[in-house]
């Protein structure tokens, strides 16, 4: 079975000449979005459905794509909502210290003392560098900010992820 990563979400439709507006979840756009390129659709309970990419460009805050066979705005309606997902043979090696975020999330954070602080649930990206979200039990979730001086080593075989907390960055989520 082929397992399927996101790329981005269809939220809109953009002229009618079949383009969409794509928020996307990748720090790849113009290698995932080039075209010739194959997308997969995934929609509510629908077949998947493959698209090959006849065009993109970036315009305000979204990637605009267009597909082959869906040249006018009828035929992309229909797509909006729609995640968009790459095959796992699509993915790329990646330089040695940079992760995909679905090997990061679900992993265990643990402090310098090894003791277990909660699960990486998500992963935001506000700016300069990503930020962890953290569930712990029974206390709000810890936001860990992935940058060299906190996240010490990933472990990708354990699980785990071993981090240097500053003083005080948990202490207002208590």
């Amino acid at each position: 079975m082929t397992n399927y990563y996101k790329v981005g979400k269809i939220v809109n439709t953009h002229g009618i000449r079949g383009e969409v507006r794509v928020i996307s979840t990748t720090d790849f756009t113009e290698e995932r979005y080039q075209v010739g390129e194959q997308l997969f659709l995934f929609r509510d309970k629908q077949e998947v459905l493959p698209l090959k990419i006849s065009s993109y460009r970036r315009h305000k805050n979204f990637d605009l794509l267009s597909f082959e066979g869906y040249e006018n705005i009828n035929l992309v309606e229909p797509f909006r909502d729609g995640i968009l997902k790459i095959s796992e043979k699509q993915l790329s090696e990646l330089d040695e210290h940079e992760y995909y975020y679905h090997e990061i999330i679900g992993l265990i954070v643990v402090d310098e003392d090894e003791k277990e602080i909660g699960k990486i649930t998500e992963i935001l990206s506000p700016g300069a560098n990503d930020v962890w979200v953290v569930k712990r039990k029974g206390q709000k979730d810890a936001l860990i900010p992935y940058i060299e001086s906190v996240v010490k080593e990933i472990d990708l075989t354990e699980g785990v992820v071993h981090v240097e907390i500053p003083e005080g960055l948990l202490d207002d989520a208590n």
